[in-house]
């Protein structure tokens, strides 16, 4: 076996009254140490006082108050590559696939056969776990990362791929927060130009009576306190990307000199005779609708369609879908260093409450919610309170959607056992759950006092 990263520990949890069903934590067959924990709070105790690569956690028979329990563990032990254990009848459930899909680098179908396998598949485990460490210690952390798996994102991925190999202008569209600066700057790493500078001017940031000088530069003398020769933005870019942000608050005046520049590739210098070539890719962005802009003459056509000839669209958040999860965690273990205590993560309230909020900010607001939540979180998860997002609308639709789970939960149970005439074997095999989850479901739903019930 290599040992360059070999931990032969691992932890297992199995749930409560059940059958570790084929797994043997002391067989000889398997090649590792393996922590048997019969309870949530003994994993704890577990993670809390051994370090671990791998774990392995059975998920086909957790009540629902336990899958939030099991979210934070993993959530707070990423460390670790979680396997998970399931039966192929629980596998037939969307949202247990999904549960499994994204917290867990593998899983086992239940009864266990072949107990070789599971050790080959802990070393795959083991391997992955490793693999993450080295890569999260020997590169450097970016402050800033385009993340997303949605449909439209890994549409703009790869019109972003096709645009950076062309050397012509783009305009990059969408609404404020919704980082059309970091698409500006994936265009420009992947590009030709990527050994030459980024340079980023705000257009709308920039007083107008400077905005010449810092775009073009200018010679010395040129006027009073023009004490030497002054490089501007545009010939700072010279070999790389040129990034005019809010183009669209640029003033008519200027647009003149920027297609110029666009035309000729040559600039003035305020105070200069001679005009300078400059070679650099021009990307603008706006969250301006420019056509509009163009009607009521607040910005150049001929300007527009020198600029517009490729583009991209940068989606609104509300319209990313899971992506919303997937960035909050992200920046959750970001910014996690700021907070004065331990946090493990989001409740599945506050999930559930960024997934249904409009977010008019767009990331830019996600960003500065988890971030401030996370420096005055007072408990060991951030909530939908400590998130601000606590509206009555939000609260509305939460409470329906608990109280359309419960009820419908409630009412199979009861047409289960209704049809198999109280006999709990045949209705936990209809359900396709043991007898004991359905004596479990049954207690919390108060439905072992209905009638009598056939063992």
């Amino acid at each position: 076996m290599d040992t360059l990263y070999r931990n032969s520990r691992a932890v297992l949890y199995f749930c409560p009254d059940t059958e570790t069903q084929g797994i043997d934590p002391e067989d000889s067959t398997l090649h590792w140490k393996i922590d048997h924990a019969k309870s949530l709070q003994e994993v704890r105790n577990f993670l809390g006082n051994t370090q671990y690569n791998v774990g392995l956690m059975h998920v086909d028979q957790l009540a629902e108050n336990e899958i939030t329990e099991v979210e934070e563990i993993l959530i707070s032990n990423d460390n670790i590559s979680w396997v998970a254990l399931a039966r192929d009848l629980s596998l037939q459930n969307d949202a247990l696939c999904a549960f499994i899909k994204q917290h867990f680098v593998d899983y086992f179908r239940l009864p266990l056969e072949h107990l070789q396998l599971l050790d080959f598949g802990l070393e795959h485990a083991n391997g992955m776990a490793y693999l993450r460490k080295r890569a999260h210690s020997a590169e450097p952390q970016p402050e800033y990362e385009m993340v997303g798996s949605s449909e439209v994102m890994l549409g703009l991925f790869r019109s972003i791929r096709k645009v950076a190999g062309v050397d012509a202008p783009l305009l990059i569209t969408g609404e404020s927060g919704t980082g059309k600066e970091m698409i500006a700057r994936a265009v420009h790493e992947r590009s030709p130009r990527a050994n030459g500078p980024f340079i980023a001017v705000n257009c709308g940031a920039l007083p107008d009576n400077l905005i010449q000088s810092e775009l073009f530069g200018y010679e010395k003398g040129a006027f009073t306190g023009a004490n030497s020769r002054k490089i501007g933005r545009i010939e700072a870019a010279e070999g790389g990307t040129l990034f005019l942000d809010e183009i669209g608050d640029l003033p008519l005046d200027l647009q003149v000199n920027l297609l110029r520049f666009l035309q000729e590739k040559t600039i003035d210098r305020v105070g200069g005779t001679e005009p300078i070539p400059v070679d650099v890719r021009v990307v603008a962005a706006t969250h301006m609708d420019l056509n509009e802009a163009i009607e009521s003459d607040g910005f150049r056509e001929d300007l527009y369609y020198r600029l517009n000839v490729l583009s991209l669209n940068s989606p609104p958040l509300r319209e990313r879908g899971k992506d919303i999860e997937l960035l909050a965690h992200y920046f959750f273990k970001l910014f996690i260093s700021e907070s004065p205590h331990k946090i493990n993560g989001f409740t599945r309230r506050a999930l559930t409450a960024m997934s249904q909020y409009s977010w008019p900010g767009n990331v830019r607001e996600l960003i500065n919610r988890i971030r401030r939540a996370i420096v005055m979180c007072e408990g060991k998860m951030l909530t939908h309170h400590d998130l601000n997002l606590n509206s009555p609308r939000v609260q509305s639709i939460l409470l329906t959607l608990d109280e359309a789970r419960t009820q419908a939960e409630k009412d199979i149970l009861t047409t289960a056992l209704d049809a198999s005439h109280n006999n709990v074997s045949e209705a936990s095999r209809v359900l396709g759950v043991s007898r004991v989850t359905l004596y479990r479901l049954m207690r919390k739903y108060h439905l072992e006092e209905t009638a009598p019930m056939v063992r």
